[in-house]
């Protein structure tokens, strides 16, 4: 079962690109997922993160507080290593369930798994294939603004706390470009699609016969 990972900066565009992925058939495990479900209410880690930084990333509910949360660490690089090192276990843990789940139920199909963070928390020889949604950092920062509410200041926090276009460009099998609108990133994650199904025919053939081909 080929698993291959796709990444990219935070709003380049990857939410978009594995929508398309699974539409036409792919099976998505996605890493922001696994770590939500990782810090929830209740669990060991939740119980850790609010012993390092403070009961103050709890809301009233005793949840995390992720605005709290990220006010610490897209501030504080030390915070934010500590931050991962606390997270990263749980969530390789849920992604290797995840994988077996998708290996029973869905022997013949391909797993995307959207991880944003590759370049900082995993390896490039755990994936048969890696794609980069490629962005602009610029480009990036005015999508947190104008779409997600950010401040400049936040939106150039959250882009450059993150690894380099460079360093995850180093990582790439292949590079989506998403810099353009909506449309021109579903079509390139159409064409990422049937690139796929070149790669691995046996695993998309009966897929790609079912769903309608990239648009033009």
């Amino acid at each position: 079962m080929p698993v291959v990972a796709v990444t990219g900066g935070v709003a380049s565009g990857k939410s978009t690109v594995t929508a398309v992925l699974e539409s036409r058939g792919a099976v998505v495990i996605d890493a922001d997922v696994l770590a939500r479900e990782a810090v929830a209410a209740g669990s060991d880690v939740l119980a850790s993160i609010a012993e390092r930084f403070g009961h103050g990333i709890l809301d009233p509910h005793g949840e995390l507080d992720r605005q709290a949360l990220g006010r610490i660490v897209f501030s504080d690089s030390k915070a934010r290593i500590d931050l991962n090192a606390i997270v990263h276990p749980r969530v390789r843990e849920l992604y290797r369930e995840a994988i077996a789940r998708a290996n029973r139920d869905h022997p013949q199909r391909v797993v995307v798994y959207a991880v944003p963070l590759l370049a900082e928390a995993r390896t490039a020889d755990e994936f048969d294939a890696i794609v980069v949604v490629d962005a602009p950092a610029e480009e990036r920062e005015r999508r947190l603004v104008d779409h997600r509410g950010f401040s400049a200041e936040e939106a150039s926090a959250r882009v450059h706390s993150q690894a380099t276009d460079a360093q995850r460009l180093a990582l790439a099998d292949s590079v989506l470009d998403a810099s353009g609108d909506l449309s021109q990133t579903e079509r390139a994650a159409h064409q990422l699609y049937e690139e796929l199904h070149e790669l691995w025919p046996d695993r998309l053939g009966e897929l790609s016969a079912t769903f309608p081909s990239s648009p033009s």
